[in-house]
């Protein structure tokens, strides 16, 4: 390993199922240290690509290489249990019938003294020690994790692959034991490969971000580039709600009910679509008939009727039925604005918060 090489780097990775590429072209680096998400729907190749990486399933081409070391192409391979790699999956996989303890251990090599000492060491830091001797049946699903997460990296992996590990938790147990997964992963200084379906974990716990689509890694970065700067509309809507404004453009300008629009780069006559979310739509009074004045920020005001108001907790979510074209539009407010059905109010959006693509 030079100082250059990445903990792992696949290349040019495809796997095909009866005919249909189910992973398609895939190339992604991990940083010594880094927890990288590969991020996408249901069925988008995620789950095969860490499966290829475990060792569990063989590509079809491409290579996969460790610390600057061949593990894998379609002719060398490296067994599953030699590759220093950790693996945690959805369902935990403890042994029922051995005890917390032994789980733990199960993969460790070396005198039993040293390996109890590294379980218990595990189960310390993960702050079960005291059911070492107890059963996987006798612990709650939250617990369960912990223990499967220290027997994943009792081995000291280099890298730590995760399979939507804490689907099965409850959602108020879910963000306490992710941040305490977080600072351990840190602590041992593995470097993660988070395979998940849920935004809001990806950037949560990544440092970088590999959205994946039909089985093609569509765009990476941090998670504040992706958020901010997605590379389409499917990109922009896969976060979070969208509101999409359509219109054609001439002279580098598209024209809405908001204002216009710059969509440099397009040439005249091309459709386009003008994408935002919805915590980005200001709302203003009607002033009989009459909104607030266009600002270089917000653009031209559009007038709307409230459709129907519901209060989210930190936030409510109003849908109105735009004057313009009839269409829905969301916004969300913080607080509680719970305006009644049928109220007329004038809406802006941020010019800078707008993504602008070929229709």
């Amino acid at each position: 390993m030079t100082k250059a090489d990445p903990r792992l780097e696949i290349r040019n990775l495809v796997k095909t199922f009866a005919g249909k590429r189910v992973v398609d072209d895939v190339s992604l680096t991990i940083e010594p240290g880094h927890v990288t998400c590969l991020l996408g729907p249901s069925g988008c190749g995620k789950s095969t690509t860490l499966r290829m990486i475990a060792g569990v399933d063989m590509q079809d081409t491409g290579t996969i290489q460790m610390d600057g070391r061949l593990i894998c192409d379609t002719v060398f391979r490296i067994p599953p249990e030699r590759r220093s790699i950790g693996l945690m999956f959805q369902d935990f996989a403890l042994f029922p019938h051995l005890s917390v303890g032994d789980n733990v251990g199960f993969g460790l090599k070396g005198a039993k003294a040293d390996r109890r000492r590294r379980v218990e060491e595990m189960l310390d830091r993960v702050g079960l020690l005291h059911y070492v001797d107890e059963f996987p049946h006798q612990l709650s699903g939250g617990e369960q994790q912990r223990v499967a997460l220290a027997r994943a990296l009792a081995p000291q992996p280099r890298v730590m692959l995760m399979d939507e590990p804490f689907s099965g938790l409850d959602n108020r147990l879910r963000d306490g034991i992710r941040d305490d997964t977080l600072a351990l992963l840190k602590e041992e200084g593995a470097s993660v490969l988070l395979v998940t379906h849920e935004p809001e974990e990806a950037m949560r716990m990544a440092d970088e971000i590999a959205l994946m689509r039909k089985g093609k890694i569509v765009q990476r970065g941090a998670p504040y580039n992706i958020y901010n700067a997605p590379v389409d509309k499917a990109a922009v809507a896969f976060f979070s709600d969208i509101n999409v404004l359509r219109g054609t453009v001439r002279g580098a300008l598209t024209s809405t009910p908001f204002g216009q629009f710059l969509a440099p780069g397009v040439p005249d006559g091309k459709a386009v679509e003008i994408v935002f979310r919805p915590q980005h739509v200001s709302i203003d009074f009607d002033r009989d008939g009459r909104g607030p004045n266009p600002t270089a920020i917000a653009g031209a005001p559009a007038r709307g009727v409230v459709e129907r108001a519901r209060f989210l907790g930190s936030e409510s979510l109003i849908d109105f039925r735009m004057d313009y074209d009839g269409e829905i539009l969301k916004a969300t407010v913080p607080n509680v604005f719970l305006p009644k059905p049928g109220t007329p109010l004038w809406l802006t959006v941020r010019r800078d918060k707008c993504f602008v693509f070929p229709a």
